[in-house]
């Protein structure tokens, strides 16, 4: 939860500091400032790995960065708690799809009565550039969890981690500078920069890398769905972004969505015992 809540109020000040910088600019100081941190602490080695292994870091890298761009695209034009519930359907259709159970088609069925719901029947409600946005951000994501779990299973500790951030701000850095240019270099822009990083980045990977070790996978996904409500309340408090009761409902309806296609994929199948 700790994680949740870091990652969306860093969202929040990144929204604060859109005018300054641009969507692009915020992504490109973030997984910049990000990279940097983890690089210095990490301190990967680049040698010994095959091809195939820098390979799914590089597509882990280029998911983290296309995810970061349209996420941020997406809050400058819808409010946060909206995007998010639309994103996090990337990684609910991901769990739908793993599990091949029939159970799964009515959660995602949920879920679609809860997108319907926010958007007002047709996303007439919310700015149709900015839903897409979120939704092709719940693409990627659904892509970054695949590399994730790849990249893991490849390189030691957080050493690919490190380097995907490294890979996802090379590729974020020209679109930032076209946008932003020198706007980026000014300090008090650098340090909100920095903030939003260690918020939306560096602290949150950190608390759930801690957290895998102490709670079965099953939990901390349930845990992770109730992000769009995180998200909400992050709006509301630092963005002055109210939710009225449909909105509640519809992002409501996602989360439990969320839940109960993770609890399917997650519970164990009955046994036959001698």
């Amino acid at each position: 939860m700790g994680g949740a809540l870091s990652v969306q109020f860093g969202a929040a000040l990144a929204v604060l500091l859109i005018p300054r910088a641009g969507a692009l600019g915020v992504v490109t100081l973030r997984l910049t400032l990000a990279a940097l941190v983890l690089l210095l602490v990490c301190r990967p080695r680049v040698r010994g790995y095959s091809r195939s292994d820098w390979g799914t870091v590089v597509a882990f890298g280029a998911a983290m960065g296309g995810m970061n761009v349209c996420i941020y695209q997406a809050i400058d034009r819808i409010p946060l708690g909206a995007a998010v519930t639309l994103e996090v359907l990337g990684p609910l259709a991901l769990s739908v799809v793993a599990s091949r159970r029939l159970l799964s088609l009515v959660w995602a069925g949920l879920a679609l009565a809860g997108v319907v719901l926010l958007s007002g029947g047709g996303f007439d409600r919310l700015d149709p550039v900015g839903a897409g946005f979120a939704l092709a951000a719940g693409a990627l994501w659904a892509t970054y969890i695949v590399f994730s779990a790849r990249t893991g299973r490849r390189f030691p500790q957080a050493d690919g981690l490190a380097l995907a951030m490294a890979v996802g701000a090379v590729l974020s850095l020209p679109l930032g500078l076209a946008e932003a240019g020198t706007r980026l270099a000014v300090p008090s822009t650098l340090a909100l920069g920095l903030a939003v990083a260690l918020l939306s980045s560096v602290l949150p990977y950190t608390l759930e890398l801690i957290a895998l070790r102490r709670i079965p996978a099953g939990t901390f996904a349930v845990l992770m769905s109730l992000e769009p409500a995180v998200a909400a309340l992050a709006g509301f408090l630092v963005l002055r972004q109210a939710l009225s009761a449909t909105d509640a409902a519809a992002i409501a309806l996602v989360i439990a969505a969320s839940i109960g296609a993770v609890r399917s994929r997650t519970r164990p199948r009955p046994t036959t015992g001698d």
